[in-house]
């Protein structure tokens, strides 16, 4: 696919005109939780391109919580890091999103926890419940403080999920926080206007289109963080052919709190 200066160009500025929002200090307790030598060698390589402090700091996580976080992969790798962050008094409750049918269109993308079993073979604390759902049968347990949800939203647009009613979808995220509470997503960036468009063959999503699915459900959009834009992505490319260094955006939606 060729694109012009103009439309990277564009694209790019839209990026990095999401950041709307400060970057927080990071407290002690995301620090640590990141810090731990706990945590396997093949998460912490891939911090880097993560920025789990920056972008957990961004959404706000803290003691006591309780976290839902949807279609966290095979290695549960912001599992790890969420379920020391709450300890003891909080919750982790992750949710896969089961696939409805075969991912044929699609046939190289790897498996990151779609349709992977519903509870890890080792929990990485006690504090983690795990399940899965089909899209249209998703829920989340209620009072929630925190939904997070990272490179995924973008798949729950594509056949393979069924093609969720994604304002039904995002509706159920907001039945089951807390007043309040806060939603995040975070994903490979698609160029600007390209809406739906790359969700199936690129596996990215324009954040306007996220912007629109999710405030469609009720969220008020709190601002977005350009912690992981990556200038050097011209937008085009499948994120796995790029090492993690795909561009990537981060929005933070609130319920209201009446």
């Amino acid at each position: 696919m060729r694109v012009t200066n103009t439309v990277l160009a564009a694209s790019l500025l839209a990026i990095a005109g999401w950041a709307n929002a400060a970057a927080p200090a990071i407290p002690d307790y995301i620090q640590k939780a990141v810090a731990d030598p706990g945590r396997p060698a093949a998460d912490t390589q891939r911090d880097v391109n993560r920025k789990p402090a920056d972008v957990l700091a961004f959404a706000g996580v803290k003691p006591g919580d309780k976290v839902g976080e949807l279609m966290p992969g095979r290695g549960f790798y912001f599992t790890k890091i969420f379920c020391k962050i709450v300890g003891a008094s909080g919750h982790v409750y992750t949710m896969n999103v089961t696939r409805a049918v075969a991912n044929l269109s699609s046939p190289d993308m790897p498996a990151q926890g779609m349709g992977a079993p519903a509870a890890p073979a080792q929990p990485p604390c006690d504090n983690v419940t795990s399940d899965a759902k089909l899209a249209a049968e998703f829920a989340l347990p209620a009072g929630l403080d925190l939904v997070w949800t990272s490179e995924n939203y973008h798949d729950l647009h594509n056949p393979m999920f069924g093609k969720a009613d994604m304002v039904k979808f995002n509706k159920a995220i907001f039945d089951a926080l807390k007043p309040g509470g806060v939603y995040m997503v975070e994903d490979h960036a698609a160029q600007t206007g390209s809406g739906v468009r790359d969700t199936d063959t690129l596996h990215r999503i324009d954040p306007e289109q996220v912007k629109k699915d999710v405030t469609a459900a009720g969220f008020v959009f709190e601002g977005s963080s350009d912690v992981l834009v990556n200038p050097a992505d011209v937008l085009t490319g499948k994120p796995f052919d790029l090492g993690g260094k795909s561009s990537k955006f981060l929005l933070k939606f609130r319920k209201p709190a009446r």
